[in-house]
């Protein structure tokens, strides 16, 4: 059964706004919620509160919908130690709601932080360590650890959850998609791409699984998508193109852009109908069925909707009258 949930853009919303948003959609039904995890946002009208203060003022605001990031770099302005810990505290206060997704990380976060890039194979490489680690440290064992990149000497964490916790591995491209399957419980990406792109994505991501020796029918399969529950055509073009347009930059996510300013600029290229080709703008139920159904079939489990328009508790609140119950047995 189809897993749908709310991508909480703490990219745009201060984090009281989003809060009371999260409170939103758990009462609309949605099942699970994907929350950025951000240093800069995308433009500079928008805001970046942090993420991990969020996720526990939100795991005491709702009652059992999932949280996780989407997604956390746990190798460069965090170190894979701090994520464990982190994640373990959220994972220890609500049991069996929490899952933690990571990433190679973008420049806007990681070089403006912390002043270091290091190229796509050697973060791909420091990712692959911290994985590692976070799971022995989830194990609440005395962990001496001697990385290429990353070594503790008799890290222990004392606040462990009841069991380990899922890692979802971004996967931007189907190249990346081996590696999600190889080393993570489950994937995660973003929608807009031509249904050929998410095949060959599919398929490697179940070769590298099943070179793990893991069963690839059985792991989650995330996505994000955008989606606007609205008439108003022209204000949701407006509402992405203030505050997400660098997020259609293929650049943004490998290129050494930083600040928020860098990818307004790169985003300025974005025209009205890119955003409308890559996000449903519609009131029509069956619209947004059919477009939750389309990444379904392909074979994604959890689908998180992105929605786009300046009163989303409104959007939350119809998706959950006229939508979601389309996909309650």
């Amino acid at each position: 059964m189809i897993k749908i949930g709310w991508k909480a853009g703490i990219e745009q919303h201060q984090p009281d706004t989003l809060l009371d948003l999260a409170v939103i959609a758990e009462q609309a039904g949605f099942k699970t919620i994907d929350v950025s995890d951000h240093f800069h946002p995308w433009s500079e009208d928008g805001s970046c509160a942090f993420t991990w203060t969020w996720l526990g003022a939100a795991l005491s605001k709702t009652q059992k919908i999932e949280l996780g990031t989407g997604i956390t770099c746990p190798i460069l302005r965090y170190h894979p130690s701090i994520i464990a810990q982190a994640a373990a505290t959220v994972g220890y206060m609500a049991p069996n709601r929490f899952y933690l997704g990571v990433g190679t990380g973008e420049a806007l976060n990681e070089y403006s932080a912390v002043g270091i890039w290091p190229g796509y194979n050697d973060r791909q490489a420091m990712l692959k360590e911290s994985i590692d680690l976070m799971r022995q440290l989830w194990t609440g064992k005395e962990i001496k650890f001697a990385g290429e990149f990353y070594q503790t000497k008799k890290a222990k964490l004392f606040t462990v959850p009841p069991k380990l916790i899922p890692i979802y591995v971004s996967t931007m491209v189907p190249n990346s998609a081996f590696f999600a399957g190889e080393y993570g419980d489950g994937m995660i990406t973003v929608g807009g791409q031509k249904p050929e792109v998410y095949k060959e994505m599919l398929k490697n991501f179940a070769t590298g699984a099943k070179k793990a020796g893991k069963n690839p029918q059985t792991m989650p399969k995330l996505i994000e998508i955008n989606a606007s529950y609205t008439d108003d055509k022209n204000e949701a073009i407006e509402v992405m193109k203030k505050y997400w347009a660098g997020t259609f930059v293929i650049a943004l996510f490998d290129q050494k852009i930083y600040t928020p300013k860098m990818s307004a600029q790169n985003g300025e290229v974005i025209g009205a109908d890119m955003i409308e080709q890559k996000t449903l703008i519609s009131t029509k139920p069956k619209d947004h069925v059919d477009y939750i159904k389309h990444y379904s079939d392909l074979g994604f489990t959890h689908l998180y909707i992105h929605f786009v328009g300046k009163d989303e508790g409104a959007m939350l609140r119809e998706y959950g009258k006229h939508v979601l119950p389309k996909f309650t047995i």
